[in-house]
């Protein structure tokens, strides 16, 4: 069985230097080459010819958005240069170029990356549209059956969409190879794209773009009232038109779109992917966006205050905002659902609907114009598009949301040429390119004209499609429901706004545990909202604060700590898999569990000192736990207490999963799902797994506290901060707080106390804090403008 255990990277720019981070974060080795700089062709000092490479890498340790899931993670990547070093491609699985786009450097390249090549060695293009069968046409045939493109998308850690380009030659077999590693090891949304200019993401993301810049002028729009409905009314982030050119860089955007031109015949789609002038101005003053601080927007200060200022289109001068006002964008928002916006919009009668209308209607043509030329199937374009593009929905989902027979009605009468493709959707019974039934996906396939089923993945477990199953649905509350998974696992979702946790979730726990232990042989904490947990109900908490109602929240945290002993010495496993961001209360959740499944990207961290109090349903306590399990027998135990402190005082956050476990969040032997998609899968297996080995609930812990000494050692640490103006008095007064449950409270070093004994001076700790003035201000800053406050 064909595996990819080591790669090579070539090219160490920003693009080739990230991607080099990813493969070493998913644990493969990579060699990192690039050019010999020419001040060093002569020089024998092999750091010197190593310069470029080696500033590639030093860049992706320090880039932001990290492009590491780990720094330690950077240990497994080599740098080299392309004259001493191409004979290491023999050693390799996989080589990947990531050289500039230029089509006679690639082919040059290829012809000496073949004569340092061995045979079974696949070998692809990072190339974001160039063709893939130029680069390598004067290759030998057995090289070209190993050859493909593998276009990933930048930042490539964080963005989904991996495309696959086979040549006539590549063999089948290394194509479906490469489809399952990508999905598997890598944690990408794969799509099978053809040889044609700018493959399928960028060709219809470039396009839709272009129309939007040439639409705005039509209709008279502002940078601000483009970005203000092409954004989330739309279903495409916040970040909408000018604000995303900005982030991928305004010569990036004017190179791929040239690309087209230069690569295309049709007349009319030439000028579609002709760049507006002022688009080719930026370039030439080097205007670039983000990167040169400044394109569409520019940041500066004035009077010591950051600001924001926009390009004024037909000066190019900059100019103070001015904000956009659309009466029905106001009146949209109190339609239920995102799907329903969308369409009101589109169908509006009002400046924004006019330009949503235009924008949407040239991206449903021009995709549906492009079957089969750029893919053969419309749930590959789809797919593109919501993972390289993070839009909610791609082009055909789209068309269905606003009606395909009402928006061809309307854009017949404007004259428009419908592509063949949709009267033939029109003319199936169900007259829309998807639908579902019976807990199935069917697309519009356009070989047969008829409605085939979405291949489903196996590994993809959908909470919403067990919740249309009533006999699946276990018990039911406003903030959490418990599903039936199958092979007698539970599924605990939490479901209140943002996860937060309040009351009903901990009684959930409390109530119904005990009846889960006897139906199920385990459960699993997940769910599929846009956070694992954000912590407890913040406003909930405040509000009986304020209300001096200390006898009630004394019982609410006991309840809550009682859960999370109940989920921690439950009778069946219990497996937690958090996402995205988890964070206070939510790790509590998940510490307590007998295993943690989590997604690469996880944001864990216990912050509650930013809101001015301290962890309080047992994250003290299980800090102390694992920082202990990971000490020598006879450690100094204080450099563990030491460590946790400084976790939680600086309110640490991990930026992935690996991350959690170099804080100490996580433990090493826990579980990490590169794909979030098939997070809840093996969060399922890894509780099937414990269950039919025999489980049995964790032995009471005992912890060893460090008592006066160690608080002690603390306090000084405290005081050192303070003096130097590190911490504010008030910062000074949580610490002393927090090093006082962490040591132990008043008793000797060394005193082995229960986990109940910590538990209880949390409790005190937060209800102390709580009942102060400058926590109560910090939590209404939270609350108010989701910033932690310093006082």
């Amino acid at each position: 069985m064909k595996h990819i255990k080591s790669a090579a990277v070539i090219g160490a720019g920003v693009m080739g230097a990230s991607i080099a981070a990813l493969l070493a974060s998913t644990g493969i080795k990579t060699l990192l080459l690039d050019i010999v700089p020419d001040e060093a062709k002569d020089s024998e000092d092999k750091s010197k010819r190593n310069a470029l490479a080696d500033k590639g890498l030093k860049q992706a340790t320090k880039a932001s958005p990290a492009a590491f899931y780990s720094k330690n993670d950077a240990a497994l990547v080599e740098t080299g240069n392309l004259e001493d070093d191409l004979d290491k491609l023999q050693g390799v699985d996989w080589v990947v170029e990531v050289v500039v786009e230029k089509m006679d450097i690639k082919k040059k390249l290829f012809k000496q990356v073949e004569e340092n090549w061995n045979k079974g060695t696949i070998v692809s293009s990072n190339t974001s549209g160039l063709s893939i069968n130029e680069m390598v046409s004067e290759c030998s045939e057995e090289f070209q059956k190993h050859f493909m493109g593998t276009h990933f998308f930048n930042p490539p850690r964080y963005m989904k969409l991996f495309e696959v380009i086979p040549t006539p030659k590549t063999d089948p077999k290394l194509v479906e190879f490469m489809k399952d590693f990508a999905t598997e090891r890598l944690g990408k949304g794969v799509v099978l794209a053809k040889d044609t200019p700018n493959f399928i993401g960028n060709r219809i993301g470039v396009f839709s773009m272009l129309s939007t810049t040439k639409r705005m002028d039509e209709h008279g729009l502002t940078i601000e009232e483009v970005d203000t409905l092409t954004g989330r009314p739309l279903g495409r982030p916040k970040s909408a038109t000018f604000r995303t050119l900005d982030l991928v860089g305004i010569d990036v955007f004017y190179h791929v779109a040239k690309n087209v031109v230069d690569r295309v015949s049709d007349e009319k789609e030439k000028e579609a992917f002709r760049a507006p002038d002022y688009i080719e101005k930026l370039v030439e003053k080097g205007r670039l966006g983000s990167k040169s601080g400044e394109g569409a927007y520019k940041k500066t200060k004035k009077d010591g205050k950051k600001e924001i200022l926009t390009l004024d289109l037909e000066t190019l001068e900059y100019r103070e905002q001015k904000k956009a006002k659309f009466s029905s964008l106001a009146q949209l928002e109190m339609l239920p659902s995102r799907k329903k916006k969308i369409k009101g919009l589109v169908y509006s009668e009002d400046k924004a609907g006019k330009f949503a209308w235009d924008i949407t209607k040239d991206l449903l043509l021009y995709s549906a114009n492009k079957i089969p030329e750029i893919s053969d199937d419309i749930v590959s374009i789809d797919r593109a598009m919501r993972w390289g593009f993070n839009w909610d929905y791609g082009p055909f989902e789209l068309w269905d949301i606003i009606g395909v027979e009402d928006s061809v009605k309307k854009m017949e009468a404007e004259g428009e040429e419908v592509p063949q493709i949709v009267k033939d959707v029109l003319a199936t019974e169900k007259k829309s390119f998807y639908f579902e039934e019976d807990n199935q996906t069917y697309y519009f396939d356009v070989d047969t004209k008829k409605h085939k089923t979405v291949e489903i993945d196996r590994k993809i477990i959908n909470i919403a499609n067990i919740k249309k199953d009533e006999q699946k649905i276990y018990k039911k509350s406003a903030g959490a429901t418990i599903l039936d998974m199958g092979d007698g696992i539970a599924c605990f979702e939490m479901h209140s706004p943002q996860n937060a946790i309040g009351v009903d979730i901990i009684n959930v726990i409390l109530e119904n545990m005990e009846d889960i232990e006897k139906d199920f042989r385990g459960m699993v904490l997940g769910s599929r909202g846009s956070n694992f947990c954000v912590g407890a109900n913040l406003m909930m908490v405040l509000l009986e604060a304020q209300n001096k109602e200390w006898d009630l929240l004394d019982r609410m945290i006991d309840r809550f700590q009682k859960a999370m002993m109940t989920l921690k010495y439950s009778q069946i496993p219990v497996v937690a898999a958090p996402y995205s961001v988890t964070v206070g209360g939510g790790y509590e959740i998940t510490a307590h569990c007998d295993y943690i499944q989590a997604a690469a990207e996880t944001y864990t961290g216990l912050v509650e000192v930013g809101v001015g109090v301290i962890p309080a349903a047992g994250g003290c306590k299980e800090q102390l736990i694992r920082r202990a399990e990971n000490m020598p027998k006879d450690a100094d135990l204080t450099k563990g207490v030491n460590k946790a402190f400084e976790t939680i005082a600086m309110a640490t956050v991990a930026t992935s999963a690996e991350e959690a476990k170099d804080h100490g969040y996580h433990r090493l032997s826990d579980g990490i799902s590169i794909n979030g998609d098939h997070q809840l899968y093996h969060a399922k297996q890894a509780a099937i797994s414990m269950a039919e080995r025999g489980y049995r609930p964790p032995k009471p812990a005992r912890i060893k506290a460090v008592g006066d000494g160690g608080f002690a050692a603390m306090k000084q640490g405290i005081y050192i901060l303070h003096k130097g103006g590190y911490i504010s008095d008030y910062d000074k007064h949580i610490a002393e707080k927090l090093a006082y449950v962490l040591s132990g409270g008043r008793v000797q070093d060394g005193t082995e106390v229960s986990e109940q004994f910590i538990l209880d001076l949390e409790r005190e700790a937060f209800l102390s804090l709580l009942g102060e003035p400058k926590t109560q201000e910090r939590m209404i800053s939270m609350i108010n403008t989701g910033k932690p406050k310093r006082n």
